[in-house]
């Protein structure tokens, strides 16, 4: 038996693209405030020049940094450190300031989609492991800002990446 109950918005098709989703369902897109999500971008020095660690996301295999949501009792740049290591096994020096942001449309598990602003807090990467919580279900790849920012998909994260310069370079000994 077919239920009676009338939706109030239809429900996305998820073979569709993110802008024919929207489209069909404009207000959901406006009828709430952005939310907070905090990135992490890792980076290491290599040669005379600086890798970033990109990473797929676990269901469209798209290239992303590590991000998520809020930690409760985790301040912004705390828990943009546990994604890292959650998502890709890395650990290392984290600014306490973001170095940007950016926005995205994030596609929740229930088909709805929301507009998300991230808050990226840079990484100098100091260990990397294997045997995180997410590994096996993500590639993970150390490549150029340029490389990174062709990678990804995010316009407001291309730039972040073309134009980022760590913060508080440590003094590396010569050698």
């Amino acid at each position: 038996m077919k239920s009676t109950k009338r939706r109030d918005k239809p429900r996305p098709d998820r073979s569709q693209t993110l802008l024919k989703q929207l489209a069909a369902v404009p207000g959901s897109l406006f009828a709430g405030a952005f939310r907070q999500q905090y990135g992490a971008l890792c980076f290491r020095y290599q040669g005379n020049g600086v890798e970033i660690l990109v990473i797929t996301s676990r269901e469209a295999g798209r290239w992303v940094i590590p991000k998520g949501w809020p930690m409760k009792g985790k301040k912004p740049f705390e828990a943009a450190a546990t994604e890292a290591w959650e998502e890709a096994g890395v650990s290392g020096t984290v600014k306490k300031k973001p170095v940007g942001r950016y926005t995205y449309l994030k596609e929740l598990d229930n088909g709805d989609v929301v507009p998300c602003i991230v808050d990226v807090f840079q990484i100098e990467v100091t260990e990397v492991t294997g045997g995180f919580k997410e590994q096996g279900q993500r590639m993970l790849e150390w490549v150029s800002t340029d490389e990174a920012a062709r990678r990804v998909r995010e316009i407001e994260l291309k730039s972040l990446l073309v134009e980022f310069e760590p913060r508080g370079r440590k003094k590396r000994s010569r050698s």
